[in-house]
């Protein structure tokens, strides 16, 4: 089991501190998988993961990989691209309201902004589970992974926003403040880019032609992942 929960970390409308709070727990190859823990805290994924975890054509110099040993390379690929879709999904609702100036149809203000609560709540709990148990494993080969680089600086950008939405989304459900679709899009649109550019990134450097170069297929069936 991890060493501890990500609902013990940070609480809501905090900053999140990015270093972690717990020792790594990868130092043994006997450890829990982390997308079952994101399974297990709530975090939603859909059934099947989308064209982005799909392979694109192989570098040319590198040997075709047979159907079982793309199976292995691209697992972790498929895996974390059904946790993304659901994140495009929640945010495709909410901004597709903001935009149309109205909520779909039947859905109460109450739940509107439920759904903009878990999507917070579900994001901050995915990227605490990287940051501390996915992310340490991978920068040992992979420099995308490694601190202050490319996916740990868009996690940073990210909940920029996200901290704002979050508190907007507060202060709406408290009665604070009203609701207002045009201003709640406009939080929206400040990580917005950043997002999606992110869901993609990390989805594309796990693909098996990627992974490849990194890790053998033993070391792939070795990853607690």
């Amino acid at each position: 089991m991890f060493a501890c929960k990500c609902s013990d970390i940070y609480s809501s409308n905090s900053n999140r501190a990015f270093a972690s709070t717990c020792p790594n727990p990868f130092n043994s190859m006997e450890e829990e998988n982390p997308f079952r823990e994101m399974a297990r805290e709530g975090v939603p994924q859909t059934d099947e993961p989308t064209h982005v975890a799909a392979p694109k054509k192989e570098e040319q110099d590198l040997p075709k990989l047979s159907p079982q040993e793309f199976r292995i390379y691209n697992r972790m690929a498929e895996h974390m691209d059904m946790f993304h879709e659901n994140f495009r999904q929640s945010w495709n609702l909410l901004m597709g309201a903001c935009t149309a100036g109205k909520r779909p149809q039947g859905m109460s203000i109450r739940a509107f902004l439920s759904v903009g609560e878990q999507f917070c709540h579900h994001l901050t709990i995915h990227h605490t589970i990287e940051e501390q148990h996915i992310f340490p494993v991978l920068a040992k080969k992979m420099p995308a992974f490694k601190k202050e680089l490319q996916l740990l600086t868009q996690h940073k950008k990210i909940h920029q926003g996200l901290d704002k939405f979050e508190e907007y989304i507060s202060q709406c459900r408290s009665g604070e403040k009203e609701l207002r679709l045009e201003e709640m899009k406009g939080v929206m649109e400040t990580f917005g880019g950043v997002l999606w550019q992110h869901l993609d990134d990390e989805v594309k450097e796990l693909r098996a032609e990627n992974m490849r170069k990194y890790w053998s297929p033993a070391e792939m069936r070795s990853l607690p992942m």
